[in-house]
């Protein structure tokens, strides 16, 4: 069965959930929300961490980074190991092992131990994250279940990206900062409790061998990758590590897409490259996540920068997009059963853009706050509309046995475009402000990237929502 990129329905509107899918899609979402949680966390914290471990001021990023790059450069090849070996233990080996790198986190004595339980937590996130999917849009067949479910768990993981960033700043004003791991034990440990009785995908769901060759490949491809798009962000476009870790990825990954063609079981295999859902579906997800995710960092230098506001203020005005997308999420799987994936992603899109577009007027007194607040609302519902017809899109048309592999390569698309949107967004800024860092010269860059921002979400939804029209074919040749 083919998902529905035009108009139209997607199954009977009287589908209903049965008492176990609901609680098979609470233990999900739930670890999905957890791990969107972890992604920003401890953004606002980043100073009160480095000072109470010792942090040198120029390592202080790679507290975040560390769990990115980690996450960004392994999330593919661990959600094939799913496919292969079986997403059940995949998932549940993956929540305590991020239940154990908290515990770890949230008892660092030095930098050094920090930073080993960012980079674990990235890789639980690797493994949860794709597995957490395949075991979702395997329990509910294509039609307005999946949507809805799917429609639910980007808005949960949406919010989850500022909820971090409120728990964060509240955890670390009232508490302190290690409450910011140590609050994943427990929720980790209900997870590996009640998973084996609640998950049925224990069997090995395809026996094909590993293709190392890709998985090496692949994974040393995005790990150069982000890692080049982090220092560009860091020291700017011509840093020399930059401009390696940028060559090297783009290296590796034409090597993986060459070892592809002629492995007898590949990773991806290429027929799942050329078909046009997956493809322009994983292109518009990449758009959405880059533009929303900068689109905050942007607005919490706006807020702290221009207004003075502090990192909790900052936190609670974003928590209004995190409003906006709970809301998104919920129209989002309406939206695709009732007009389709095609629709959502045209929608979702504009709407985004429009309200990202309104920020442009922003100025330098506190009476702009009530636009922001507007704006990111209504940007927020738009994003997510966008995501949901993203991961409806690009999951859609697949057998069980390569819902690892989509997901993986959804997932994929998510983490790289987070490390993405900032440091493209940021250059922008930079190149506007120069070194000036007066009220009037960051909003001077701020507006500049925002509107960047802007035309590029509308840019990619209108390019998706066009090769997704009705009458084309499914496949790329």
């Amino acid at each position: 069965m083919t998902a529905t990129l035009g108009t139209g329905t997607r199954g009977a509107a009287t589908a209903r959930t049965t008492p176990r899918q609901k609680l098979l899609l609470t233990l999900l979402l739930g670890s999905q929300f957890m791990i969107a949680v972890d992604f920003s966390i401890l953004n606002v914290a980043l100073p009160v961490v480095g000072e109470g471990l010792g942090f040198p001021l120029a390592r202080l990023q790679w507290i975040a980074t560390a769990f990115a790059l980690t996450a960004a450069g392994f999330t593919l090849l661990l959600g094939r190991i799913g496919d292969l070996f079986g997403r059940k233990r995949l998932f549940i080996g993956g929540m305590a092992l991020l239940g154990l790198s908290s515990a770890l986190g949230g008892l660092a004595t030095g930098p050094e131990v920090l930073l080993a339980a960012r980079v674990l937590q990235g890789l639980a996130t690797a493994a949860v994250t794709p597995a957490g999917l395949a075991l979702l849009t395997t329990a509910f067949r294509e039609g307005p279940l999946r949507d809805r479910a799917l429609g639910l768990n980007g808005a949960l993981m949406s919010a989850g990206f500022t909820t971090g960033a409120v728990l964060g700043g509240l955890l670390t004003e009232l508490l302190s900062w290690r409450w910011a791991f140590l609050i994943n034990v427990p929720v980790a440990a209900v997870v590996v409790a009640l998973a084996p009785a609640l998950l049925t995908d224990s069997r090995i769901v395809c026996r094909h061998r590993l293709d190392v060759p890709g998985a090496v490949t692949v994974t040393g491809g995005l790990l150069a990758l982000v890692h080049g798009l982090t220092r560009a962000g860091e020291s700017g476009w011509t840093d020399p590590g930059a401009v390696a870790g940028l060559l090297a990825g783009a290296a590796l990954l034409v090597a993986f897409g060459y070892i592809e063609r002629r492995s007898p079981a590949p990773l991806v295999p290429v027929r799942i490259m050329r078909r046009r859902t997956v493809v322009w579906g994983n292109a518009a997800g990449l758009i959405a996540f880059a533009t929303e995710t900068s689109l905050v960092f942007l607005l919490t230098l706006y807020l702290q920068e221009v207004l003075g506001h502090s990192a909790l203020a900052t936190g609670l005005a974003l928590g209004v997009l995190g409003i906006g997308t709970v809301v998104g999420g919920t129209l989002g799987g309406r939206v695709v059963s009732r007009h389709g994936s095609r629709a959502a992603l045209l929608a979702g899109g504009t709407v985004q853009a429009l309200a990202t577009l309104s920020l442009v007027a922003l100025g330098t007194s506190g009476g702009w706050l009530y636009l922001l607040l507007a704006a990111t609302f209504v940007g927020g519902v738009g994003n997510m509309v966008l995501i949901v017809g993203f991961m409806v899109t690009a999951t859609s048309g697949l057998p069980d046995s390569e819902q690892g592999l989509a997901t993986g390569l959804a997932t994929m698309t998510q983490q790289v475009g987070i490390a993405l949107g900032i440091p493209v967004m940021s250059a922008v800024a930079a190149a506007r402000t120069g070194t000036a860092t007066t009220a009037d010269t960051v909003l001077s860059g701020v507006t500049a990237a925002v509107l960047v921002n802007a035309l590029l979400v509308l840019a990619g939804s209108l390019l998706a929502a066009r090769a997704l029209r009705p009458g084309r074919a499914h496949s790329l040749v």
